[in-house]
């Protein structure tokens, strides 16, 4: 699998079901999601997202913030609202098309296409905030670690990442499917039994594999709260400081703390859990 299935896949969810596919939720299947309830669970989401940034101190003071696999814009016009301007960027034109149709923001949004394997299109130390929910996993791991690579290179010293990924498969019938079964059978299971427009692969990273990844570029995770992950994967929600030119930053000592969270479903396209 490489990112042309990724587009081809995401531009078929994009021209066919683009909030649900944001959202995966049985009850929202066949345009059942009003835009301003799926904006409004976006805005719960960023919300608290900002208060944990601030609860460990490492909040960006406004600025510039970059939404990888924005999809629809759900988070990119909650962000608006912390942030100065916001780029939101993603691998579907059909899903960029939808995000320019709900921004709420008066133009302080900028949806931009990105189909390649990194984030040339932007310079170093451009974003304070680098913020990707549920977008990851959907990639083969060796272009997520790439990215991974990107958002130290983007984002300016003294800032912060907020990277939403699941860390594992729990020990059910589901997690125990996407752990052992060969991708093919679960991309035709998908397809056939789910009947969902386009497949959507799923990975995990654990967050020492995600610690390790982020090091080198003077990335350190502060602290990884679960939340949301149905019944067969366990979501982890990473927020990560940056350290400063002069190696002071704002970061709290020590390692992640785990705390559970009940803010409820949350995905970021292309990020969606099947």
């Amino acid at each position: 699998m490489g990112l042309d299935e990724v587009r081809e896949d995401w531009t078929r969810l994009g021209s066919t079901e683009p909030l649900w596919a944001v959202c995966v939720d049985p009850s929202k299947r066949g345009g059942g999601w009003d835009d301003d309830e799926f904006l409004a669970s976006g805005a719960a989401e960023i919300d608290g997202a900002m208060r944990r940034l601030e609860e460990l101190g490492i909040r960006p003071a406004g600025g510039r913030a970059l939404d990888f696999g924005c999809g629809a814009g759900r988070l990119s016009n909650a962000l608006a609202a912390h942030f100065t301007s916001v780029v939101g960027v993603d691998i579907s034109e059909p899903m960029l098309a939808e995000a320019r149709r709900l921004d709420r923001s008066g133009g302080r949004i900028e949806f931009r296409l990105n189909d390649t394997t990194d984030l040339r299109a932007f310079p170093d130390n451009a974003f304070d905030l680098v913020y990707t929910d549920l977008v990851l996993q959907h990639l083969p791991p060796d272009l997520a670690e790439g990215y991974l690579r990107e958002f130290c290179r983007v984002i300016r010293p003294g800032g912060a990442m907020v990277i939403g990924i699941p860390a594992r498969e729990r020990r059910t019938f589901k997690g125990l499917v996407f752990k052992y079964l060969p991708w093919p059978l679960i991309r035709v299971a998908q397809r056939v039994i789910l009947r969902y427009p386009a497949p959507m692969r799923m990975h995990t990273l654990t967050p020492d594999d995600l610690a390790s990844l982020l090091a080198p570029g003077g990335a350190r995770i502060v602290a990884s709260d679960e939340y949301w992950g149905g019944d067969h994967w366990q979501h982890l929600r990473h927020f990560i400081t940056v350290a400063q030119d002069d190696a002071s930053g704002p970061a709290a000592e020590g390692t992640p703390t785990d705390k559970q969270e009940t803010d409820g479903p949350s995905e970021s396209a292309p990020g969606a859990t099947p």
